[in-house]
């Protein structure tokens, strides 16, 4: 039993549906998408999704709890529900996985206190000050400590949840998943030192998408269409990456306001179009959904220029692209 945790309020979009769709993908347990309360949640960047669940009602259903607990970086990251309920489930037995700064939610609870752990390379400063009685882990993928899992930034869900599915299905299942997502490398090695801003390396990129972008250019609209059946980890990937060009924001395009059915069982809820003229509609590819960050970052270099989709690499935590 996986339970995927997030808040109504603000939950990041691929920390909460990469792990999602790679492990229903692996098909190795029942995989449940929740939220603290009832109705819509609105993920950051961008998109909008329908909970399977809420945690009273995971209780109800599940009352000796999850084996795993994957939880995303929220922006309540001190919500009084969700520390309660991971609280719970750790006392329960379950393994917590926090995706990104997912940790801080964790260390929030107290949970991370004494274990080793990493998080978005952006944070390590606040995290050392604010929760010095967890030992902070540079240069790893995912840290692994008895039944607490943490990874590093936002692309580091892929490989992270990867490794899960060879801690529960073996070596063997989990090739065939990254395989068939195209992700063939899910190790822990990484030099997260590679993305703070530096002068001469990439302090330019940087400030180009969190600040330049912003200041200098009206956001376009981007649409990226869903219908039924659309993969989950590529249109996670796709809205998140335009969106955090500070050139754009996507949204959901389908052909009416019906709630769609992803490819692995998750709700979309499709984005209002209210008139709204798109500069640029996105299909996604049918094949490979753990590609589609490179594919996207070539479309952001062609769109808005390479230091943009390097920025957006940098925000990603994402090794594989560089100036």
């Amino acid at each position: 039993m996986i339970a995927i945790v997030g808040v109504n309020s603000g939950t990041e979009l691929t920390d909460y549906v990469i792990p999602y769709g790679i492990l229903q993908q692996a098909a190795v347990g029942e995989v449940i998408a929740i939220a603290t309360r009832s109705g819509p949640m609105t993920m950051r960047p961008a998109l909008r999704v329908q909970p399977q669940d809420t945690i009273a009602g995971f209780d109800t259903r599940f009352p000796e709890g999850a084996d795993y607990v994957i939880v995303p970086a929220v922006v309540q990251r001190d919500d009084p529900a969700l520390l309660g309920w991971i609280r719970q489930q750790a006392a329960k037995g379950g393994t917590l996985v926090s995706i990104c700064d997912g940790a801080l939610v964790l260390a929030n609870s107290g949970v991370l206190d004494g274990h080793r752990a990493t998080a978005h390379w952006a944070t390590a400063g606040y995290r050392r000050k604010t929760y010095p009685r967890v030992a902070w882990t540079d240069d790893r993928r995912y840290v692994a400590d008895g039944k607490i899992v943490s990874s590093a930034g936002i692309s580091a869900a892929i490989p992270t949840s990867l490794a899960l599915v060879e801690a529960i299905a073996g070596n063997a299942r989990a090739v065939t998943v990254a395989a068939e997502v195209g992700a063939p490398d899910w190790g822990s090695v990484h030099d997260s030192h590679q993305f703070t801003p530096t002068l001469g390396r990439n302090l330019s990129a940087f400030a180009t998408t969190q600040y330049l972008n912003g200041w200098f250019h009206r956001p376009q609209s981007i649409g990226v269409t869903v219908g039924t059946g659309v993969d989950e980890v590529a249109l996670a990937l796709a809205a998140d990456a335009y969106t955090r060009t500070g050139r754009a924001q996507a949204y959901a395009v389908a052909a009416s306001a019906t709630p769609v059915a992803t490819l692995r069982g998750l709700t979309l809820l499709p984005d209002p179009t209210d008139g709204r003229s798109l500069s640029h509609t996105v299909t996604l590819a049918p094949d490979k959904p753990a590609l589609t960050l490179d594919r996207v970052l070539v479309e952001i270099t062609r769109l808005y220029g390479r230091q943009t989709a390097y920025g957006v690499a940098l925000d990603f935590e994402y090794p594989n692209f560089h100036d």
